[in-house]
């Protein structure tokens, strides 16, 4: 399965959290939720990829193939980006909707994943998964 998405990838990641501090029982308490930016980027995320989502949810293990690709604004399309927000970040909030959009069961089951950044024209967001073999079993 792959599909792409048009869109200017955000650059709020999953670690965009507010704190709220409160007493509980007399004894300080602290949360982390998502801010209201972080919020906004998973609606558009859930509004984005729930039309792609498979009819069953995949079993196995799968590998994830993300290419964010980045408005080139003065960059050379095709050049890697290298400055945040960071792979890993990016792709937090994006496994995290696909797993409630039931692309899979688990994204434990997400064995190898490939994620790129990059400058280019158009810009969105690529991503193909694939089924995996167990490539040890004769």
């Amino acid at each position: 399965m792959q599909f792409f998405i048009p869109m200017v990838p955000p650059t709020v990641t999953h670690q965009d959290k507010k704190l709220r501090a409160f007493m509980r029982c007399g004894k300080p308490c602290a949360v982390l939720h998502d801010s209201e930016r972080l919020k906004a980027v998973k609606q558009k995320f859930h509004a984005y990829l729930a039309p792609y989502r498979p009819a069953d949810p995949l079993t196995g293990p799968v590998r994830l193939v993300v290419k964010w690709i980045f408005p080139a604004d003065g960059h050379k399309p095709g050049e890697w980006k290298t400055t945040k927000p960071d792979t890993d970040n990016l792709q937090k909030a994006l496994k995290d909707i696909m797993t409630r959009l039931h692309y899979w069961q688990d994204d434990a089951q997400v064995a190898s994943e490939i994620v790129e950044k990059f400058w280019g024209d158009p810009c969105g967001i690529f991503v193909q998964i694939d089924s995996l073999e167990p490539n040890w079993v004769k």
